[in-house]
């Protein structure tokens, strides 16, 4: 189990341009509890992202890995040594993925004398729409079983998947969006508050926030409106 946030929202710096990325990050540093760089951001600066926005607050590296399990394993102990707070597999990768991805981060993080990422097993994204290809309670708990510490679910799935895996695994919900707000290209939505009182802990929002004219004041209304939640799943 790894400790539930203060501070529950996570940012995605989905943007191609490192230098906007770390701006908008150095405006969010204290604000929020964990700042995500995803693939278009790894894919246009590599490590250098994650240094320059590991500087602003813990980082998600969110590339979901799904291949054999060597190349996985070997691909996490790369990126352990980075120094990031938490990396995205894909669990429909299988056990055996998700254990390798485990132990290669854990290995690179010890390699660089840093503490180990938590893994987190993505589960249906959230722009799927349709049956998944598994149940997604069945590939949490296939991932929790393989040593991940958290899940990524999205939608309606929350308040299932944390019934099925208990009160110990951390879920991250993505796909959050402000109620009344555009929800683009995402089919599994949840407002802030509805994914807190489901059962979320970390709650991933990318566009209503880079792409708010006040990116700082629209960070704080989601948070209250997700601390709101909080309130309302404690009564």
């Amino acid at each position: 189990m790894i400790p539930r946030p203060e501070n529950p929202l996570v940012v995605a710096l989905d943007l191609p341009d490192l230098d906007a990325a770390a701006g908008l990050a150095e405006r969010l540093a204290g604000r929020v509890g964990m700042l995500k760089v995803g693939l278009e951001l790894f894919a246009a600066s590599g490590p250098e992202a994650v240094r320059r926005i590991a500087a602003h607050g813990p980082v998600v590296l969110d590339l979901k890995l799904h291949d054999i399990p060597t190349t996985v394993e070997r691909a996490a102990r790369v990126l352990g040594r980075l120094g990031i707070a938490m990396l995205t597999v894909h669990a429909v990768g299988g056990e055996p993925m998700v254990a390798a991805a485990v132990r290669g981060a854990a290995a690179g993080a010890d390699d660089a004398g840093l503490a180990p990422p938590v893994i987190a097993a993505v589960t249906v994204l959230s722009s799927q729409g349709g049956a998944p290809l598994a149940p997604p309670t069945s590939l949490a708990s296939l991932a929790i079983a393989a040593g991940a510490l958290a899940v990524v679910v999205s939608g309606g799935d929350v308040a299932r998947v944390r019934e099925a895996v208990g009160e110990e695994p951390c879920l991250v919900v993505p796909g959050i969006r402000p109620e009344g707000s555009e929800v683009h290209d995402q089919v599994r939505v949840l407002t802030p508050g509805a994914a807190i009182e489901a059962g979320a802990d970390y709650l991933v929002v990318g566009r209503p926030i880079a792409g708010a004219p006040d990116p700082v004041r629209a960070a704080r209304e989601i948070l209250a409106a997700a601390r709101r939640g909080a309130h309302r799943n404690r009564r």
